[in-house]
């Protein structure tokens, strides 16, 4: 059995290989049971969370991945999140690989924006901006520029010094990086607009977008949280990762449809059909775009796959 650390794992997830295993992945499809949810007592702290997130790709692999938050490591100096990703043959049940889970969230995350924006965000786009400064926005920043000529890439965050600090870590690895203090502006002189961070009121206001931006939201993962207007629901052609996910889980999505400013049906595609080309994606150079993420089970198994192929070869 493989066992792949975070480094490791980082190494056999290359972007480019990362967002064409994704992209087949989505056109071929997998079987991808509901997430299983359940609380754990742990006396005298506040309860455990575990979570199990299952897909397998019939008589080829099978995955698990394996997540436990305990709030109560916070006073331990301990991280809240653990997360491993178990793969397996889907022909014999052998356990193939046991593979980082945290570093393949994170990476597979940011190649389904890259994934999505490859479809959605003008092919001449040049000027990235990132929305938050958290671990996420490192990864986000190197998928875009995997499938764009990114120019100019602006980080903002609440705090500017945090923002500076990433745009000198991204300028450090020689990506065209700045740290931007106003937000407002960074949204305005955009092509392509990803934000990740854990905001519960709008952050991107949809007057900013201007004609031809692409707007990916990746953070916002409950249906309390937002980072985006009603205003840019409806300038926008809105896509998802999976339609389901993304009615169910993203507030920029959830809470438009529960306040009439858009229904389902105005949901124009997501990544199952942009890939099986029943949509094609952005239609002009004038259409601003909008693609909300959630995360799939899917979209695990496919890096998971690529990482255990990868350290085979």
């Amino acid at each position: 059995m493989k066992i792949l650390d975070e480094a490791q794992t980082r190494d056999a997830l290359p972007w480019k290989e990362l967002v064409e295993a994704l992209r087949d992945m989505f056109e071929a499809g997998c079987e991808m049971p509901v997430r299983h949810h359940h609380d754990m007592e742990v006396p005298g702290e506040d309860d455990a969370t575990l979570l199990l997130m299952p897909a397998w790709s019939s008589g080829n692999y099978v995955g698990v991945k394996v997540v436990s938050v305990f709030p109560g490591n916070m006073e331990r100096g301990l991280p809240a999140i653990y997360g491993n990703y178990m793969l397996s043959s889907g022909k014999t049940g052998e356990m193939l690989a046991l593979i980082d889970g945290g570093e393949l969230t994170a990476r597979r995350t940011a190649a389904a924006s890259a994934l999505a924006a490859d479809y959605l965000a003008k092919k001449d786009a040049k000027t990235l901006t990132i929305v938050g400064t958290g671990r996420l926005a490192v990864n986000l920043a190197q998928a875009h520029s995997s499938i764009r000529d990114i120019e100019k890439i602006q980080i903002w965050g609440r705090k500017f010094e945090k923002a500076k600090d990433l745009a000198a870590t991204l300028v450090a690895q020689g990506m065209p990086a700045v740290g931007i203090e106003d937000l407002q502006e960074a949204v305005e002189t955009a092509d392509i607009v990803s934000c990740c961070t854990l905001s519960s009121n709008p952050l991107v206001k949809g007057e900013w977008l201007k004609e031809g931006a692409h707007l990916d939201l990746v953070g916002a993962f409950k249906p309390t949280m937002r980072e985006s207007d009603d205003e840019a629901i409806r300038r926008a052609s809105v896509f998802v990762d999976t339609v389901d996910g993304a009615t169910k889980e993203g507030g920029d999505i959830v809470q438009p449809i529960a306040d009439q400013v858009m229904t389902k049906e105005d949901i124009c595609a997501d990544l199952y059909d942009l890939t099986r080309g029943k949509h094609k994606g952005r239609q002009n150079d004038k259409e601003i775009t909008l693609f909300k993420s959630v995360g799939a089970a899917l979209e695990d198994l496919a890096g998971a796959i690529l990482a255990y192929e990868a350290s085979n070869q």
